[in-house]
């Protein structure tokens, strides 16, 4: 394998035929051995409360491309962990669940490994991410009026892309969040799940029509194979799939923006996991506080 950090070739993962991770040259510009995790303490966070957090992590490894080779990917590292910081420093315990509770998968080829403190707050996470719960099972028996969930999360990463945008049981969870007046909170290619809310519906009932968001910018990965960030182009794209029923995209490149529409909390790209976990956990704070159902 290159390591040559002006190499565009995507190198080449063992593991499945005809698959690859980043080039070099792309690893070198966007991926740091620090995470920008800041300003996690919360003097206010919630104290024995009732209430959790429902993170949907993808199971899914392979993203086939436009060319027919896959791509290695998962979930990015900063955009999971470092909301979840926030959002677990604010008071509210995070269970993890994925459409077949299979592991989840993570870009381990993004993961900050400098980065002591992501690295001890993924360790305490470990399990669930090895262990976690099967999504059909919290649907069935743990969404209701008086769930003890406060907020769904689903973290970028081009994992996201597979799976989660067709399923109904995704769909079930978007459908109790809005209707339960949950929060909603996603970055990068997270909104993907988004996508769910349009199985077996007409465009005209599409949920989150006239919803603006932030969303990783078509226009980026659409570029992203000239410098073998992807060993291809992309299937379909994310941003104009969401445009197409509805949903306003607010941005258009990669700035570390972070957007709120009524309960949905978006931001844009891995430069936006910071500001997205302390937007959040202060929402959550606000919203748990609200409720009066501390004990």
């Amino acid at each position: 394998m290159s390591t040559d950090p002006e190499d565009k070739r995507p190198a080449v993962d063992p593991a499945e035929d005809n698959a690859f991770f980043p080039s070099p040259y792309s690893l070198a510009r966007f991926t740091a051995p620090k995470s920008d995790l800041a300003d996690a303490d919360y003097p206010d966070a919630c104290e024995g409360g009732r209430y959790k957090i429902l993170m949907i992590a993808t199971d899914e490894r392979y993203l086939l491309m436009g060319n027919g080779r896959m791509f290695s990917t998962g979930n990015h590292p900063i955009e999971t962990l470092v909301p979840m910081v926030h959002m677990d420093h604010a008071g509210f315990e995070i269970d993890i669940a994925t459409l077949s509770g299979n592991p989840v998968k993570l870009e381990l080829w993004a993961f900050p490994g400098e980065d002591e403190a992501l690295g001890a707050f993924f360790d305490k996470y470990r399990a669930k991410f090895k262990k976690p719960l099967r999504l059909a099972d919290v649907v069935d028996n743990a969404l209701g009026p008086d769930s003890d969930y406060i907020a769904v999360f689903v973290p970028g990463g081009h994992g996201a892309l597979i799976g989660l945008p067709g399923s109904r049981e995704v769909k079930a969870v978007i459908r109790w969040a809005l209707d339960h007046d949950r929060h909603i909170i996603s970055l990068c290619h997270g909104p993907a799940f988004m996508l769910a809310a349009a199985v077996d519906e007409k465009a005209a009932d599409y949920a989150f029509r006239g919803y603006e968001i932030c969303v990783f910018p078509d226009a980026l990965d659409r570029s992203n194979p000239d410098i073998g960030y992807m060993p291809g182009p992309m299937p379909w794209f994310l941003a104009e799939r969401l445009a197409e029923l509805g949903v306003t995209i607010v941005n258009d490149d990669m700035t570390g923006r972070v957007h709120q529409d009524r309960k949905l909390i978006t931001g844009d790209s891995p430069l936006a996991s910071n500001e997205l976990g302390k937007t959040a956990a202060r929402a959550l704070i606000a919203a748990a506080s609200a409720s009066g159902r501390q004990v």
